[in-house]
């Protein structure tokens, strides 16, 4: 049975930055399928699946996840100029590198949102400065799951936040399920596409995130190196 949409405005828990197996860039263990049903037991009520350069959205996958009173929003991650950018509800998906950062706005549309994702994180695809440059580009600025209580680059994020006026958004960045739910979003909202970005874009949202562990860290990161990087079909 399908559900229709909830058309009463409520807060909604929403993750805007996750993976899958369906990603070309990235070995992950479980597959969208998976994905939407941990997503339902983590009582979610909308998941973007943003793999990489990527669109992994279609009329069985939002079938799937409306059986499981689950809104599906269309996403990818892409790469612009090296760095990576979040789309949701994006109007078209650019092939990888295409598009520079200076040109989003052609991605820029009344119903879609481009977020910058764990933007002062260490490592080549973060975007620090560029932000700085191309900030009247982003609708919003991603508030990191990969952090703890000594290690927090999101410090960073919330004063870009402040400094430009951009709302603050979280997402698990999940390659692995247990880290659904590490981060999230709470939209106040009608359970649509539509209303979903709208609401963020009108800073009608909450971050909620729980610090990792040192050891859950060091399970991301083996995970990366041993699964993304070096493609060994492990995960820990």
């Amino acid at each position: 049975m399908q559900h229709r949409p909830e058309l009463t405005e409520k807060w909604l828990k929403v993750d805007f930055h996750t993976h899958s197996r369906e990603d070309p860039k990235d070995n992950i263990a479980y597959d969208a399928h998976q994905l939407i049903r941990r997503a339902s037991q983590l009582e979610f009520d909308a998941l973007a699946i943003t793999n990489h350069n990527s669109l992994t959205f279609d009329s069985e996958l939002q079938k799937l996840a409306s059986e499981y009173n689950l809104l599906l929003l269309p996403g990818a991650e892409i790469t612009c100029e090296g760095k990576h950018v979040l789309v949701i509800n994006p109007p078209f998906l650019p092939e990888k590198n295409e598009l520079k950062l200076k040109d989003l706005a052609s991605l820029s549309h009344p119903d879609s949102l481009i977020i910058a994702p764990h933007p002062y994180f260490p490592g080549f695809r973060s975007l620090f400065n560029q932000l700085d440059h191309y900030h009247e580009l982003f609708d919003a600025v991603e508030f990191s799951a990969f952090y703890n209580r000594f290690f927090n680059p999101n410090e960073k994020a919330i004063e870009a936040c402040q400094k430009y006026d951009l709302p603050l958004v979280a997402g698990s960045d999940a390659h692995n399920l247990w880290q659904l739910g590490t981060a999230f979003t709470l939209v106040a909202a009608v359970k649509t596409t539509e209303a979903i970005v709208e609401a963020v874009k009108k800073r009608r949202t909450k971050v909620v995130s729980y610090p990792l562990s040192w050891l859950r860290m060091l399970r991301v990161m083996a995970n990366f190196l041993l699964a993304d990087r070096l493609k060994i079909p492990w995960h820990i």
